[in-house]
């Protein structure tokens, strides 16, 4: 197949000059350029808003996208008639048909986890489901979380999936969208500071939507709640090798964050944060503050963060273990290799003209990209010849 793009991969978007490509944390190690040579080759296009992927046992890979479809392919071909017993959703604004995911023993228990935007303009909120794969559609479809409390407004519905080692799954949900959307007299935002609120946090289920006996926060918080103080969280993976979660969360204007989560933290949102208000002023005096954990690095200009994995495949061995997150804005495929201390030691970026949503590693080891626009694409990096 042609190769649409292809290049050096260097530090600091070198490709096309120098400077600093970030801003790691306080104290971290310099940033040390590598270089690798990669090419981008086209797959599929044919997509309307792809929004989240997974691979079946059999190689087939299952795409949703954003209107509500789930759209199969199979041999590298999208198949014509869309996934039947997909639900219902709100196609508005950043809401639809979102995240997708396989239960990590999908031979033993066949099930498919979907979230999506629920509700209308003036009340919705973000649900996790799960259905079961027939081979040909879904069926048995039941809700197992719904977001609480609902909001107004069509923003910021975070919708991420991930699996823990204990087969616990991880959701991301946003803190309900910017200025002027409120709730009970103030910002929505500020839910992102209530232990009582879904909005703004990562929430923890069982496999069946149950809630685990060991969630951090007890009684003091709603019982799902596993971390919170997040804006926009659209990047969660957890490391495989490691167990290690990291998320790539969306600021405002700037302030874009690539986090290291653990059970029980506040990440700090809106108090403490990088980012400006839409239309100029700081958001929050605070860059770090007591009790919070800091990122492990700030974008300096808005890269849109959405789609996120961890490298544990053998086709880019000198990538072992690093971060791999997409970007809307930036257009990009970003590379972060992050020390035990949780220090940047290095970083890349890959420009892929398009808007990255989704950047997964495939069971073949290449490393797989979905494009957000109305003829999306599917797009494969391999190393050059």
């Amino acid at each position: 197949m042609k190769t649409w793009a292809w290049g050096l991969w260097l530090v600091g978007g070198l490709v096309a000059g120098c400077g600093m490509y970030g801003l790691p944390s306080q104290g971290n190690a310099p940033v040390v350029a590598q270089e690798t040579r990669y090419r981008v080759v086209p797959v599929l296009d044919g997509l309307v808003h792809p929004w989240g992927m997974a691979w079946l046992p059999n190689g087939e890979l299952l795409i949703t996208e954003r209107p509500g479809r789930v759209r199969r392919v199979r041999s590298g071909v999208l198949q014509k008639e869309p996934v039947s017993g997909v639900p219902q959703v709100l196609a508005a604004g950043q809401g639809g048909l979102l995240d997708i995911s396989l239960h990590p023993r999908f031979g033993e228990m066949p099930w498919v986890y979907l979230t999506y935007a629920e509700g209308t303009g003036e009340a919705n909120r973000t649900v996790v489901a799960r259905a079961t794969w027939d081979g040909q559609g879904l069926t048995d479809g039941r809700e197992l979380l719904r977001v609480n409390p609902t909001k107004s407004g069509t923003q910021h519905f975070g919708s991420r999936l991930a699996w823990l080692p204990d087969e616990t799954l991880l959701v991301s949900i946003g803190d309900g969208g910017n200025p002027p959307t409120a709730l009970a007299g103030q910002f929505i935002r500020l839910q992102a500071q209530n232990p009582r609120s879904h909005l703004g946090k990562v929430l923890r289920i069982t496999a069946a939507g149950t809630i685990p006996p060991d969630n951090p926060l007890g009684a003091k918080a709603s019982p799902e709640i596993w971390s919170w103080g997040h804006r926009n969280i659209q990047g969660l993976a957890v490391d495989t090798k490691t167990g290690q979660v990291w998320a790539t969360e969306h600021g405002s204007r700037g302030g874009d964050e690539v986090n290291r989560l653990q059970a029980g933290q506040n990440y700090g949102w809106p108090l403490a944060t990088h980012s400006r208000e839409y239309f100029g002023p700081e958001i929050s005096p605070h860059r770090s503050l007591a009790g919070m954990v800091d990122p492990v690095w700030v974008w300096p200009e808005t890269a849109a963060p959405s789609g996120l994995a961890v490298y544990r495949g053998d086709k880019f061995p000198q990538w072992q273990g690093q971060l791999l997150a997409g970007g809307l804005i930036s257009q990009a495929v970003h590379r972060f290799q992050v020390n035990a201390q949780g220090q940047v030691t290095e970083a890349g970026k890959m420009t892929i003209g398009g808007r990255v949503r989704d950047v997964r590693v495939g069971p073949d080891g290449l490393i797989y990209v979905l494009t957000d626009a109305p003829n999306g694409q599917l797009l494969r990096i391999e190393p050059a010849p």
